[in-house]
This record gives C-alpha cells, sequence and structure tokens, in this order.
C-alpha cells in the first residue's frame, strides 16, 4: 500500500481515500453526458489511525459542512474535463487542509489597556458627557 506524504511526520495510506467519479454539473458540449470528469474524495478522518487526534479537531473544524458526523471528509472537483486533473486536484486540496491542521494555533495573550489610554478614554468621556449636558433647556 503506498503511502502518501504529508508532512514530515504525517503520511496517509492510499487505501484510506475513496474516489467516486461523477458527471460534472453545468454546461457541456455532445460529450458531457457521456463522460464521468467530476471527482469526489471522500477521507475517513475519525478513523485515521494516521492523525493525531488534534489533528483530527483541528481539522474537522477546518472542515465545516463537508465534514460528515461520521466523521467523513468529503471534497468534489470539477474545475477540469480531465478525470485525472480533477483526482489530482482534489488531492492536494486535501493535504493543504490536513497541513493547515498540523499548525497549531498561538494562544492569545490578554493585555491591560495602559494609563495613557485609560486616561484619554475618561477624558473624552467626560467632554461628550459636558457636550450632551449643555443640549439641555437654559435654567434661568
Amino acid at each position: 500500500m503506498p503511502r502518501i506524504p504529508v508532512t514530515r511526520s504525517i503520511a496517509l495510506d492510499d487505501d484510506e481515500l475513496t474516489y467516486t467519479a461523477t458527471r460534472a454539473s453545468g454546461a457541456g458540449g455532445q460529450h458531457v453526458n457521456t463522460t464521468d470528469s467530476a471527482v469526489i474524495l471522500r477521507f475517513d478522518v475519525a478513523q485515521s489511525p494516521n492523525l493525531p487526534d488534534a489533528v483530527k479537531r483541528r481539522l474537522a473544524a477546518l472542515a465545516g459542512s463537508r465534514m460528515t458526523r461520521d466523521g467523513v471528509l468529503s471534497l468534489r472537483s470539477e474545475g477540469s474535463r480531465s478525470q485525472h486533473m480533477n483526482r489530482e486536484d482534489v488531492l492536494t486540496r486535501l493535504l493543504e487542509m490536513i497541513r493547515e491542521a498540523t499548525i497549531v494555533p498561538k494562544a492569545r495573550r490578554p493585555t491591560k489597556p495602559g494609563k495613557a489610554a485609560k486616561a484619554r478614554r475618561m477624558d473624552t468621556k467626560s467632554k461628550r458627557s459636558s457636550v450632551k449636558a449643555l443640549r439641555g433647556k437654559p435654567t434661568d
């Protein structure tokens, strides 16, 4: 079984991927009704032994509606007339998604506003308050 390298530490088995050829949508010519040029790639993320759990979670978040409840990622490509090129395109997109999921997001460090920023805010509030107070009816 050939392995598909994704990163230095992650490689997928070729038998984990399922390709299905279907007819592409949209306008075409006489040839469109006879060829299955669109390709659907299915990859069972939940059952894959080659992906760490953290990568599986981030990949599920990236995939959004392309991921089923069972954890199967489904990608479709129909941009080319050639089934072979669509197959390469959909595989490239899958590998890019997995590479993006391997990147651990940097944790946000909470910060507080500085003293000068607080002073500017309070000064602006007091000026705005005095402007609004002067809008009222004059008192004699």
